[in-house]
């Protein structure tokens, strides 16, 4: 959709009309705000990516996913699934002795 010069003039004298001189400058203003804070924020997301992908890079270290070596498919089977058992696995529902918190009871506890 190309728009030219005439199509925008016309754009621009009903937006004009729609909002009045007085409010056109502070509608500008607070788009200008908006695409600034939505631009930090955009910086600070790629910030935060490029942090976490450092991190597991480094927490990751040198060791190779793929078959080392001389290693045989069953060897490098083998030495994946004792890296996976050697990282703590956490379990969604496991369950927790005392005082829980039980949304369906208005946060009354069912263990009393």
């Amino acid at each position: 959709m190309n728009l030219g010069a005439t199509e925008l003039i016309i754009i621009a004298l009903v937006i004009f009309l729609l909002f009045g001189a007085t409010r056109l400058p502070n509608a500008a203003r607070s788009l200008g705000r908006s695409m600034r804070i939505f631009k930090s924020e955009m910086d600070e997301m790629k910030t935060d990516k490029d942090a976490k992908t450092q991190a597991n890079a480094e927490i990751a270290g040198n060791q190779p996913a793929g078959p080392v070596n001389g290693e045989t498919p069953e060897e490098t089977r083998r030495r994946l699934e004792a890296q996976q058992q050697a990282q703590p696995q956490v379990q969604p529902n496991q369950q927790v002795e005392g005082n829980q918190y039980n949304p369906n009871t208005n946060g009354h506890s069912t263990n009393q």
